[in-house]
């Protein structure tokens, strides 16, 4: 007995059938892709190339929101390096950084804490313990996460109980690291483990060059 298999092999190795048999293109019908009723061999080819053009301008139209997105993105990132190479000294790059992060990149909560010799008596430069300076030694990537630490929720002070997710970005100049930013969000779904992180790479080297500059 003659499978389906066998006729689409055969009909697959033998192209030429349809134009022997043209004729039969006529007489054949298959059943609508949404149902319904029977159409045409050539109608229903229209359809599906029909369908799959839909998806295709789908996915154009995916891919030009993430290309607007990143434009977005790259257009903020170039304000805060702007911000951050025309700053004089610490203060002025501390404030570039916690302002665009707030107001162009809409984080709410931003915490910094930098250590090493030029320790000056400000908040940034408070007791760190020797677990978190471990921790952002070894953090290779941007964490992305629910909330951290307790310690590191005390960098974001009585907002500390607002934040659901957080980002941390080591800051490291020549091979060493220098301190840590950290990003606290309101949405529980505004970092999460598996986003790009990128851009918060580019900001932690930028912000770390400014302060190793203002502080050197």
């Amino acid at each position: 007995m003659i499978q389906a298999d066998d006729v689409a092999r055969y009909l697959q190795n033998n192209p030429k059938f349809f134009e022997d048999y043209a004729d039969l293109l006529a007489h054949l019908y298959i059943p609508h892709p949404h149902g319904g009723r029977t159409v045409s061999i050539t109608e229903r080819q229209i359809l599906t190339l029909r369908d799959k053009g839909k998806a295709l301008e789908g996915k154009l139209a995916e891919l030009i929101r993430f290309g607007e997105d990143n434009d977005s993105i790259s257009a903020r990132v170039h304000r805060l390096s702007v911000a951050l190479i025309g700053a004089r000294d610490f203060d002025q790059a501390a404030a570039a950084l916690d302002f665009h992060l707030r107001e162009d990149f809409t984080v709410p909560h931003v915490g910094l804490r930098l250590w090493g010799p030029a320790a000056l008596d400000r908040p940034e430069f408070g007791e760190v313990s020797e677990q978190t300076r471990t921790s952002a030694s070894g953090l290779a990537y941007p964490f992305c996460g629910p909330a951290g630490t307790q310690e590191v929720m005390q960098w974001f002070g009585e907002e500390a109980q607002h934040v659901r997710s957080l980002a941390i970005v080591a800051l490291r100049h020549e091979g060493d690291t220098i301190g840590m930013v950290a990003l606290g969000s309101e949405d529980p779904e505004r970092f999460y483990p598996d986003m790009g992180t990128i851009y918060l790479v580019r900001i932690g080297e930028l912000a770390a060059a400014a302060f190793a500059r203002t502080l050197g």
